[in-house]
């Protein structure tokens, strides 16, 4: 520290403020008036291994007759925005007249005076900086306190020796822990124990609430006998059970202990290694280990962990300043220890940084042996990412045969939905001739070949009767929902389970399979919270594969069929579809088909999966009964709460469209984005699943539901479920106007970059391992046994060339032998598979690719 300035630290966010006050360099000629205080912010370079500036401030006084000092700094709550600032308290002392000057610290590097008082003698004892700002401190055995709320000098009612703590108590607010002579009282309702106490020791702990004016005994900190020891303490939680406070606190006594409270009860004390111990703070390291620092006016200190007892873990002499925070930016808290160097004019030259475990950095030591190893790390990223590059390029050729190939399997299918509604409807269905349709036969013409799909087998598997509880159907809009609810026995032996909806009228010119779009609803047991997922969309690849309204050469379409399910305990499964198509036909009757893949139980113990399709009953819709709102969502409003059905809830977030958006502040908090859904939305929260809330105000918004989750006071994300893009622009032009400017708003994606590449790495690599277990798997390589036979029994001539050439019997064995290599070949490139075991490869395979192409469509949109 330079002479003649004066110099406070102070740490946040990570960083170190250092203030000094000093006069500004003096100019010939011109008065000496000003007074500058100037900040330094100093942030932890883990390269360098030393601090370094990263911005720096000043705040000029004027100080023409007046004596200007720092009294102390702290961080607290801006009442006006929220956010925790540095605040320092300034002394302005004029003859009989001291001036008092709180000023707070921005991120801009700017001095805000938040307020100012004077007052008639200078303070000096238990000066207390807490939030508002505001100050407190005692006088003449007086506690008096002022905030940037009032302006005004306050006394509390009471008289006290010394206050030992100042912070947040839960349902409190603001509480002043201090120490006091005991008020017997003249009833006896109170605890006589406690009486008793209080007469014995004469002096009683005591909490006062500040903005209540109210008083807390003092019994809930410790027992009243530690009053006449006690110096300092610090309150580690505080928390309300069943309407009784409980604390736990670490205090430090005159006797050289530290002593751990919980609920008013001592259960632990250690003695500390120094004398006169005067403050002590708390950190909690990357272990999860709470530390209490001490320290003692004899600039030594010590760190006691907290585990099955207290111990000290460590001491330092010669300590200027112990700050606690996350300075090396690894998202816990670690000690900061300033030692005293009269060689040294910085402060910040003679550190240590540790948390009694892996972070121990000082300074003086050389740290350039650490290079080459970030320099490596950065090498192998790179390696990893133009790998993953390769990979991405491979999956985009894939996606593309896998167009071409679906091109070729549209007849297929078709077919196969065709056999889908005769099984239905329980009619037999007589495959066409391959010839017939213009298809080659995948079949050898072979009697019983091994896994040939000529035997019999049942596509319907058995199901117990009572597998579903309730199938109901709602019209919302111009969308039909369908939805199954099944048993819980039923449910949980399922796995991607979807529904059909199939037309039980047999229409030539429309295709019997109504076309269905993915919704994903996720409820919870209780049905307490709810959230819908983004509708899966699918590709353009599978789009082209599903349409076939555009070929003249078909009589019937198969349209995209997919569903939802709902998982997490959720015993319902929902297909939407369009109804005006529907309505065309003025009544329509339709089957509901669940498919899913069952999960059995082995006698080995493992688990096998079998396809089932399962006729859940059939649903009956009509111009009637649309016109009579039999199948219409009811929502009313009953007291604060939204109320109507189960069905009515998944219905309205079934149909809906998703949007959700990251709100983000950097000068303020939040709350606007309640008192806005509230208030000007009129929304009231459902009452099955309070986090999602309806929308009752009149117009195009009117059946919106929103749902609003806090990351932090200044983060959250609102999820915005409507029924088009022009819902969305009016809330989000009525949210900013609410919203300060300062605020961000941002639309989020269906999945980051970089995890849904990681995803496509290991999508991939599946699908690699996947065909070549395929097509090398022991029945693939006995199917094709007989090519290749001559291969392991041919024998090799190993003969020169030259000495084959020489004779005309040579010449002929040379002949004979390049013939037999030709013949090989031209079988190594014919070579055949059973229709059957071609089919299961192919589903094999298809499967595998699948999940890949899916996050290669995703990571194009991302």
């Amino acid at each position: 520290m330079l002479l003649g300035e004066q110099e406070q630290l102070l740490s946040y966010n990570g960083e170190v403020l250092v203030f000094q006050l000093s006069k500004p360099k003096h100019v010939e000629g011109a008065a000496d008036k000003t007074m500058n205080l100037c900040v330094r912010r100093m942030a932890f370079n883990r390269d360098t291994k030393v601090f370094v500036q990263k911005s720096s401030g000043a705040f000029s006084m004027h100080a023409s007759h007046s004596k200007i000092e720092m009294i102390c700094c702290n961080c607290t709550t801006d009442s006006r925005t929220g956010i925790i600032l540095p605040c320092i308290l300034m002394k302005k002392k004029k003859r009989n007249n001291v001036k008092y000057i709180l000023l707070l610290l921005h991120s801009s590097n700017q001095f805000e005076q938040s307020f100012h008082f004077k007052l008639d003698y200078e303070l000096k004892e238990d000066i207390r900086l807490f939030a508002g700002p505001s100050v407190l401190w005692r006088h003449a055995n007086k506690l008096f306190y002022i905030s940037s709320n009032t302006c005004t000098v306050q006394s509390a009612p009471l008289q006290l020796s010394s206050v030992v703590w100042t912070g947040e108590i839960v349902g409190e607010g603001t509480v002043a822990l201090g120490i006091r002579t005991a008020c017997l009282p003249e009833s006896e309702d109170a605890d006589e124990f406690s009486i008793s106490d209080r007469a014995i020791w004469g002096s009683e702990f005591f909490g006062y609430a500040i903005q209540t004016r109210k008083m807390l005994t003092g019994t809930c900190f410790m027992p009243h006998a530690y009053s006449t020891v006690v110096s300092s303490v610090y309150v580690c939680k505080s928390e309300r059970l069943k309407k009784q406070l409980r604390i736990s606190l670490v205090a430090i006594t005159h006797k050289n202990q530290l002593i751990w409270f919980q609920n008013g009860l001592p259960k632990g004390v250690c003695e500390l290694p120094f004398e006169k111990p005067c403050s002590v703070k708390t950190a909690v390291t990357s272990s999860n280990d709470l530390l209490f620092i001490v320290s003692f006016a004899s600039g030594n200190s010590c760190v006691v962990q907290r585990r099955d007892s207290l111990q000290v873990a460590s001491r330092c002499q010669k300590v200027k300043c112990i700050l606690v925070d996350d300075f090396i930016g690894s998202g816990s808290e670690q000690l900061l220890l300033l030692f005293k160097d009269d060689s040294n004019t910085d402060v910040l030259n003679t550190f240590k940084i540790t948390d009694l475990g892996g972070v121990d950095f000082a300074s003086g030591i050389n740290y350039k042996q650490d290079v080459p190893a970030t320099e490596g790390l950065r090498e192998n990223g790179l390696l990893t990412i133009q790998a993953l590059e390769t990979r991405l390029q491979a999956g985009f050729t894939s996606v593309r045969e896998l167009q071409q190939h679906l091109e070729l399997q549209k007849r297929v299918i078709l077919e196969s939905c065709r056999a889908l509604i005769d099984l239905v409807e329980e009619r037999t269905h007589i495959l066409p001739k391959a010839e017939e349709e213009g298809l080659v036969s995948l079949w050898d013409d072979v009697e019983n070949p091994p896994h040939s799909l000529s035997e019999e087998t049942p596509l319907v598997s058995k199901i117990p009767e009572h597998f579903t509880e309730k199938l109901w159907q709602r019209v919302v809009g111009d969308s039909l929902v369908v939805g199954v609810k099944l048993t819980e026995s039923f449910h949980w032996s399922l796995n991607d389970v979807s529904l059909s909806l199939v037309m039980d009228q047999d229409f030539s010119s429309v295709s019997p399979i109504i076309k269905c779009q993915s919704k994903i609803i996720k409820l919870n047991k209780a049905f307490s919270a709810l959230a819908v997922s983004s509708c899966q969309i699918e590709p353009p690849p599978k789009k082209i594969k599903l349409d076939l309204h555009n070929k003249d050469d078909l009589k019937k379409g198969f349209p995209k069929r997919s569903s939802g399910v709902h998982l997490d305990g959720a015993k319902t499964v929902i297909a939407v579809t369009s109804l005006s198509p529907l309505l065309a036909f003025h009544r329509v009757c339709c089957a509901v088909l669940l498919h899913a893949k069952r999960r059995k139980l082995r006698s080995d113990g493992l688990q096998e999966s079998k396809q089932v399709t399962v006729l859940c009953g059939k649903i009956l819709l009509s111009m009637e009964d649309i016109s009579n709102g039999r199948f219409s969502v009811k929502m009313s409003r009953d007291n604060s709460y939204c109320t109507g059905a189960m069905e009515d809830i998944l219905a309205v977030l079934a149909t809906a469209v998703r949007f959700s958006f990251q709100i983000m502040s950097s000068d303020c908090t939040l709350t606007p984005v309640n008192s806005w859904l509230l208030g000007e939305m009129e929304c009231t929260p459902f009452k099955e699943c309070h986090d999602n809330i309806f929308c009752h105000k009149a117009g195009n918004v009117y059946g919106t539901v929103f749902n609003w989750s806090l990351k932090n006071p200044f983060e959250g994300v609102l999820t915005v479920f409507c029924r088009n893009l022009t819902v969305v622009f009016q809330c989000l032009h009525s949210l900013t106007r609410v919203l300060p400017p300062s605020c961000r708003v941002k639309l989020l994606r269906s999945g980051r970059k970089s995890v849904l590449t990681e995803q496509l790495a290991l999508a991939l690599e599946k699908e690699m391992l996947t065909s070549k277990s395929s097509f090398f798997s022991k029945e693939c390589k006995a199917e094709n046994s007989f090519t290749w036979g001559n291969e392991t029994g041919k024998e090799m001539d190993n003969a020169p060339l030259a000495s084959l050439l020489d004779t005309e019997e040579g010449v002929q064995q040379f002949r004979k032998k390049l013939q037999n290599e030709r013949e090989e070949s031209l079988l190594s490139m014919n070579q055949t598979m059973n229709g059957a075991l071609y089919q299961k490869i192919a589903l094999k395979i298809a499967e595998a690719q699948l999940s890949s192409d899916m996050i290669v469509w995703r990571l194009s949109k991302s």
